[in-house]
């Protein structure tokens, strides 16, 4: 495992351009605005979470998961491997990767359909539609779309070093953890490194306690602050959307609109 961030496959291969983004994801955006492009991803962010919760998993491997995910339609459409086979699969990988122990297929696949039925009955009216083989299927194809670079850094390291650095309390590492975890609902993690997405969730918590002695804290930082005010700026833009949207009245709509892959073929 590279241990450090510089020299890691993350650095070097998964910190990507925002144009590159854009130009990769102009399929996807003849069909949804980016808007919407947006919502879709938050409900797959939701929808991971919910089943690694179900599943007792670390919120780290909670976390890869979700990079994963992100980084398998930063170079794909939407249209190449339905979301709802992929998230799963992320999540079969990810505990692999963070070495949290294997989930056995069969209760991966059971807890995918309580959750679909229990959870997201909203947006799915039928039933979790995948098995086992589907799953293995598109691990491999997911594997082959990350290049094999499965380590991911995430900004919760960082977080709690910047944390005991600044001398606060609970309450700060507490709510900056929570919008770390928010910032995965954004394209942050393909763009900027951990420690800058850290650093601009811990300002936004800053402002929210109004810790305005932590001003001169942050001046000294040698960070570059226009990245940092970058970052900020999209999850404030993530807050703003979801202030906003009626996901259960929404998403139906919004899932329907995605370009549909080819049906797999029948076992």
């Amino acid at each position: 495992m590279a241990g450090n961030f510089w020299q890691s496959s993350h650095s070097q291969q998964w910190i990507l351009d925002k144009q590159d983004l854009l130009r990769e994801r102009q399929n996807d955006l003849l069909v949804l605005t980016e808007d919407e492009y947006q919502k879709i991803f938050i409900f797959f962010a939701n929808v991971i979470q919910v089943l690694g919760e179900q599943l007792k998993l670390r919120q780290q491997v909670i976390a890869t998961a979700t990079v994963y995910f992100k980084r398998f339609y930063a170079r794909n459409s939407l249209k190449n491997i339905d979301p709802l086979l992929l998230a799963p699969t992320c999540i079969l990988l990810a505990s692999k990767v963070e070495e949290f122990g294997v989930i056995s297929n069969s209760r991966l696949i059971s807890i995918c359909q309580t959750a679909i039925k229990s959870k997201f009955s909203y947006a799915y009216t039928q039933e979790f539609p995948y098995r086992t083989n589907h799953i293995l299927e598109c691990e491999f194809y997911l594997l082959e779309n990350l290049d094999c670079c499965l380590i991911v850094f995430q900004p919760y390291r960082p977080l709690l070093q910047l944390v005991q650095d600044m001398g606060q309390e609970d309450q700060l590492l507490t709510l900056t953890w929570r919008i770390v975890n928010d910032s995965l609902r954004t394209d942050v993690c393909l763009l900027y490194p951990p420690y800058q997405i850290a650093i601009a969730c811990l300002q936004i918590a800053c402002v929210i306690l109004q810790k305005d002695s932590t001003k001169q804290w942050f001046a000294e930082l040698n960070v570059d602050l226009d990245k940092v005010q970058e970052i900020v700026r999209a999850i404030v833009n993530l807050y703003e959307l979801w202030k906003d949207w009626k996901e259960k009245d929404e998403i139906q709509i919004l899932l329907s609109k995605i370009p549909k892959p080819k049906p797999p073929p029948q076992r």
